[in-house]
């Protein structure tokens, strides 16, 4: 019987286990908080909350106070909907500050730490207009 916490998104066949499956619990954390940032607010049948909507943010102005929204949305979202995950550093970049960066994109560095399990990990998110 395959071993697995849950599906590896994007769902792939697998041939060991049917689908490819998460198998760590720090691996699942950084699925789940990926797509808690990427899923629009509405998006998620039943629950039309749920969701940061990192992509809806491309319309707007790419300024420090925009920044300033997107983290607060991050650590609200976390809070209610990942309780155990611990927002350490958001960072936030655009075209302005680093010019490898697409003028139309968001480029999101999260570190955050897993209470139950002690462990520090981060996540890096880019998201553009194309």
């Amino acid at each position: 019987m395959p071993f697995g916490l849950s599906p590896k998104l994007p769902i792939r066949l697998d041939p060991s286990d049917g689908y490819q499956l998460t198998k760590t619990y720090k691996e699942m954390v950084k699925q789940n908080l990926k797509m808690l940032i990427l899923t629009c607010p509405g998006e998620r049948m039943m629950d039309p909350i749920f969701g940061v909507g990192l992509r809806n943010y491309l319309f707007e102005q790419n300024v420090k106070a925009t920044h300033g929204s997107i983290e607060s949305n991050i650590k609200k979202q976390v809070k209610l909907y990942l309780p155990f995950v611990q927002i350490v550093s958001v960072d936030i970049k655009s075209m302005d500050d680093d010019p490898t960066i697409h003028q139309n994109a968001i480029y999101i560095s999260l570190n955050y730490k897993i209470k139950p399990l002690d462990s520090y990990d981060a996540l890096a998110l880019s998201v553009t207009g194309n």
